[in-house]
C-alpha cells in the first residue's frame, strides 16, 4: 500500500480507451523556490521547459533537456530597478550560478537583460546585439564556427555582451556595437574588469573568466575555462 502511494507521487497515469493502453509518464516536477543566503534574488529553479529550448537545442547536442534547469532571478537594470531574469543552465551549475548572482545583486551591479537564447532563436549575433546576458545555447564558437562553444554544455555565461565584447581571432568585436567598450579603462556600468565584484564572485566558485584571453571575451564565464 505504501509502495502504491509513493508511485502515485512519482508518475502521472494516462490512460487511452483500456486499462492496458494505460502508460506511465513522468511527472513535472515543480518549480522550486530555492533559499540561498541572497534573498532578494527571489530565485525559482524548474526544470528547462519547451519554450525555454526551441532552437536552442536539438538531437545531438552534448547535454539533454532533462540535465537543464531554468533560473528565474531578479536582477539590477540599467535603470535602477529589479527586474526578473532567466537563465538556462545545466543542473549542476545552478548553485555556484545563484551564488555569483546574488553577490552581483547585492552590489547592484546592473545588468542590461537576462533571457533565454531562445527569445532570440538561438541566434547569438542577436542576443548579444540586446545586450542579453545568456547561458545555454547548443551552438557554435561566434566568430570561429569549428568549435562547439560550452554553451552548448549549459556550464557557461555570457554578461552584458555590449559592455563586455567578444574579440574573434580576426579581430572583429561582438557585437559591433560594444566596440567603444575594448578600450577597458574607460569603466561604465555593466562593464567587468579585474578585481571587480562579478569576477571575484566567479573565481571564488571555481569559474574562469575569458577577459585575459589572447582573444578576449570580456562577457564570458566558464566552468572550464573553455
Amino acid at each position: 500500500m505504501r509502495l502504491a502511494s509513493h508511485a502515485a507521487a512519482a508518475v502521472v497515469v494516462v490512460c487511452t480507451a483500456t486499462l492496458a493502453a494505460c502508460t506511465a509518464a513522468p511527472a513535472r516536477p515543480p518549480v522550486v523556490r530555492v533559499q540561498e543566503a541572497h534573498g532578494g534574488l527571489a530565485a525559482e529553479v524548474e526544470r528547462v521547459p519547451d519554450a525555454a529550448l526551441r532552437a536552442t537545442y536539438r538531437p545531438g547536442c552534448p547535454v539533454g533537456p532533462d540535465r537543464l534547469r531554468l533560473i528565474r532571478m531578479n536582477h539590477w537594470g540599467f535603470d535602477g530597478k529589479v527586474h526578473r531574469g532567466e537563465l538556462v543552465v545545466h543542473e549542476r551549475v545552478v548553485r555556484p550560478l545563484l551564488r555569483v548572482f546574488g553577490k552581483a545583486f547585492d552590489a547592484r551591479f546592473p545588468i542590461r537583460r537576462m533571457r533565454s537564447a531562445a527569445a532570440y532563436d538561438g541566434d547569438d549575433a542577436r542576443s548579444m546585439a540586446d545586450d542579453n546576458t545568456s547561458a545555454f545555447n547548443c551552438r557554435q564558437v561566434t566568430g570561429d564556427p569549428g568549435r562547439l562553444s560550452r554553451h552548448a554544455y549549459g556550464d557557461a555565461v555570457d554578461v552584458n555582451p555590449l559592455e563586455n565584447p567578444y574579440v574573434d581571432r580576426g579581430g572583429t568585436p561582438h557585437p559591433a556595437a560594444g566596440r567603444p567598450h575594448l578600450r577597458r579603462d574607460r569603466p561604465a556600468p555593466g562593464m567587468i574588469r579585474p578585481g571587480d565584484v562579478v569576477t571575484r564572485a566567479f573565481e571564488e566558485v571555481g569559474w574562469h573568466w575569458g577577459g585575459g584571453w589572447s582573444n578576449p571575451d570580456y562577457q564570458h564565464f566558464s566552468a572550464t575555462g573553455g
